[in-house]
């Protein structure tokens, strides 16, 4: 296994444990701060001012790194193509706003919005739409990679679905009483998945370059 296959191995089993401690947390939070519900509360609301709000702000930093694993992975695994380029940057885009949301707390929905919560907001929005669109162009620069096209099925899948929490999230809002939180943790969701499949596709092609090598003569 060459160096720049080995690199993109580490990173990507780092981006799924990443993965699975960000989702741990994200459960975690759940009950340790019951006021706030699964359904009509934002994912970003566990950071706002209380206890436990900086393990929201801890889950934010793993939600950037293990982005940028997954971005630096398919980087080495896939190569220079032009559409990728534009796809990755994207998905950094998203990785870079996500650790940010970690340093401007939240206002709770139903709540006034303050200065860092204003902030909060442009942010995450900037990372919703980077990270849609991202998936997308990234998936579409992937079929033009031998290696990618079992995977480019299901990733497509998952970059469309995307679309379809975040289309409701856009009509319901982050409102009282309103499903928005829902559609957003589904949306957040669907994406993860995306990474994380993409994360375990770069795992299974350094594994197979590997068993590869052991067997060559």
């Amino acid at each position: 296994m060459n160096d720049r296959v080995r690199r993109a191995a580490l990173l990507a089993e780092a981006a799924l444990g990443g993965i699975v401690l960000y989702l741990a947390i994200d459960v975690a939070l759940v009950f340790l701060r019951p006021q706030f519900s699964v359904l009509h509360n934002a994912e970003s609301d566990y950071g706002s001012h209380g206890a436990w709000a900086w393990l929201m702000d801890v889950d934010f930093l793993i939600r950037c790194l293990l982005s940028i694993a997954v971005v630096v992975a398919i980087a080495q695994l896939a190569g220079p193509l032009g559409r990728l380029r534009t796809g990755l940057a994207l998905l950094t885009v998203w990785a870079v706003a996500s650790g940010l949301l970690a340093f401007f707390p939240d206002d709770p929905v139903g709540t006034a919005q303050h200065g860092a919560a204003k902030v909060h907001l442009v942010l995450a929005g900037i990372a919703f739409v980077a990270v849609a669109v991202g998936a997308r162009v990234t998936t579409r620069a992937l079929r033009r990679v031998p290696a990618w096209r079992p995977v480019v099925g299901p990733l497509a899948l998952l970059s469309y679905g995307a679309l379809v929490p975040v289309l409701l999230l856009g009509r319901a809002h982050l409102r009282p009483h309103s499903l928005g939180g829902l559609w957003e943790k589904v949306f957040l969701g669907v994406e993860l998945a995306w990474l994380g499949l993409a994360a375990a596709w770069v795992a299974r092609c350094a594994r197979e370059d590997r068993l590869s090598e052991q067997a060559a003569p």
